[in-house]
């Protein structure tokens, strides 16, 4: 059996030979140029050509290389195969030469190389600090409050407070001014000074156990009154303007407000955009709960700071859907961003993976502003390159980079990495610390904290009291952020203000809350039954003797005595008979004349 399969195989060889042998000249030159068949990963040697006898008869020589001719390759490549086959595309596929792009789900095409990555040039930015509009504004340190706070807003709040008191006390309500509101609001942060957040109210009027300066402002009842009484709406129009708007109860005051944040200061050139809450537990039907707060449950904001002194610049409620069946944003936090830095030009934003996205990197570029961020591990934007940690070493980095955008994969540790995005790097730069961090995340933990740290400051001497109504704890945030908004100002404007103290801002707050409730303080008739008390009441109406024009109220429109039959004007008083008059009635003598 084992013979007879040796004949057959001896056999098929014989005529193998035999035919290959009867091929003429002309078809041999035809199939020896097939010998530069590239095969997958490997090249047929060609620098010893073989020769052929000169009497064109075949030799040995021939017989081997036709057979080396149609052998096939190590992937079993065929001679059809081989004529149609493209050199560089094998020489990619088979990785002797090192791919030169990565290929992300969403079709961008990144570059493990900077070379094709052109350099970021940073648009020049404003003057950074206080706007020459509120310096001029500013003379005192009631000044730097004031310009948040302003009269109307005051007005706003007086007016709306009268009406809903004058509906539930009737004939016995006693209306509110401008004098005693602006003087409730400086209780409320002297409260915030001595940390009496949680402190009983009825505990900071005690004989024993308050301070002289909230007997000597107003009485308990009164405060207690004012704070049941305050709106910022009328409660008879709420209801049709609630159904489109969530904040009507405080929208008016709140877009009073808001609008005066960015005309006062100019922000750096680092800019960082993060979420705010702003502790509540009662009814609201766009509370949040957010567990890495302190707080968990309460209002979110959108907030804008300057890195450098955290001056919130910007602020955005977040109300939720308008309807329960809607469905959620798309691209919310992008919305956010290019709302938030609308009018800047020139600075870098820094963001976490909520906000951080290719397209919201391409659109600040437009507005000649940089991003550097966070990103999260399933932004189809980013390639699968970067995602693998398994054969990674701790402490390596991976970049990726395409025109405009460098991306970077950072293993702190074993099995992990963390992405980011910037627009602003355009090079594989590492620091040569022991931890080798790419300077891309040096830059976003330099950047990153600015809206945490005006969250703790704020918390820390927080005007905010016990209450059940979510537009007063709004209000009371917009009275923590206005006071350290106006320490940044007042701080620009006279910088040796008790320098070398580390509790400037504390002195700040002490100072400005004396400041508001003086004017009240100066006006009461009767004086308060404790010594201390008293005795503070009259320092404060003797120092209003010396000043009047703070402790008087504004000038009503009044008709002229002289001018008869003639609309009212802004008149002023006779220095002798007390009478009103104009400006065109009046007299103006020298202080020798008088005498």
């Amino acid at each position: 059996m084992i013979q007879s399969c040796r004949r057959r195989i001896n056999n098929n060889k014989r005529q193998t030979h035999h035919s290959v042998c009867s091929l003429n000249m002309d078809e041999r030159e035809e199939i020896v140029p097939v010998k530069r068949v590239v095969t997958q990963g490997n090249l047929l040697n060609e620098e010893n050509p073989p020769t052929s006898s000169s009497d064109g008869s075949p030799s040995d020589d021939d017989d081997e290389v036709e057979d080396e001719t149609f052998v096939p390759g190590p992937e079993g490549t065929s001679e059809e195969e081989g004529e149609g086959m493209d050199v560089d595309e094998d020489v990619n596929e088979g990785g002797d030469k090192p791919c030169t792009a990565w290929l992300s789900k969403s079709g961008i095409t990144w570059s493990p190389t900077e070379e094709e990555t052109l350099r970021y040039r940073a648009a020049g930015i404003r003057k950074p600090g206080i706007t020459r509009y509120a310096a001029s504004h500013i003379n005192d340190l009631e000044d730097s409050f004031s310009f948040f706070i302003t009269e109307e807003i005051i007005d706003t709040i007086v007016r709306q407070t009268n009406v809903q008191g004058g509906r539930k006390a009737g004939d016995g309500w006693k209306e509110v001014d401008r004098v005693e509101m602006r003087a409730y609001l400086g209780l409320l942060l002297l409260a915030g000074v001595h940390r009496s957040r949680g402190e009983a109210t009825c505990s900071l009027w005690g004989e024993d156990t308050g301070r002289p300066i909230f007997r000597a402002t107003m009485s308990l009842k009164r405060f207690i009154t004012l704070s049941r009484m305050i709106r910022f709406d009328d409660r008879l129009t709420r209801q049709a303007q609630k159904k489109p708007d969530k904040l009507a109860p405080i929208r008016d005051v709140w877009d009073q407000w808001v609008v005066r944040l960015p005309l006062a200061f100019n922000p750096g050139e680092n800019i960082c955009i993060d979420e705010q809450l702003v502790g509540f537990r009662g009814r609201c039907r766009f509370k949040q709960y957010i567990p890495s707060k302190p707080a968990k449950y309460g209002l979110k904001l959108w907030a804008l700071c300057d890195v450098a002194t955290s001056y919130a610049w910007g602020l955005q409620p977040y109300l939720g859907k308008p309807t329960r069946e809607a469905p959620p944003e798309g691209e919310q936090g992008k919305r956010v961003v290019l709302e938030l830095t609308e009018g800047l030009s020139g600075h870098t934003v820094t963001t976490d993976n909520f906000f951080t996205s290719y397209d919201l990197g391409m659109k600040l570029l437009e507005r000649k502003m940089a991003l550097v961020g966070t990103v999260r591990h399933n932004k189809p934007e980013l390639p699968p390159q970067l995602l693998k940690v398994k054969e990674r070493q701790v402490l390596s980095s991976l970049f990726a980079f395409t025109s405009k955008m460098t991306a970077v994969s950072y293993v702190p540790k074993r099995s992990r990495n963390v992405l980011l995005l910037s627009t602003k790097h355009r090079s594989a730069e590492v620091s040569g610390e022991q931890h080798q961090k790419p300077q891309i995340i040096l830059d976003y933990n330099r950047c990153k904290g600015a809206v945490d740290n005006l969250d703790k400051l704020v918390a820390l001497y927080s005007s905010r009291r016990m209450t059940r109504r979510w537009p007063m704890v709004l209000f009371g945030n917009m009275l923590d952020v206005s006071a350290y908004n106006a320490l940044v100002l007042w701080l620009e404007v006279n910088p040796e203000w008790n320098r070398g103290k580390n509790f400037r801002r504390r002195l700040f707050l002490q100072e400005l809350g004396n400041c508001l409730v003086r004017p009240a303080m100066a006006r009461r008739k009767r004086l308060p039954r404790t010594p201390n008390t008293a005795a503070m009441v009259e320092a404060a109406q003797r120092a209003a003797d010396q000043s009047p024009s703070k402790a008087e109220e504004p000038r009503a429109k009044r008709k002229c005595r002289l001018c008869h039959g003639k609309r009212s004007v802004f008149s002023r008083s006779c220095s002798k008979c007390g009478h009103a008059v104009c400006k065109d009635h009046t007299v103006w003598i020298c202080s020798a004349c008088t005498n």
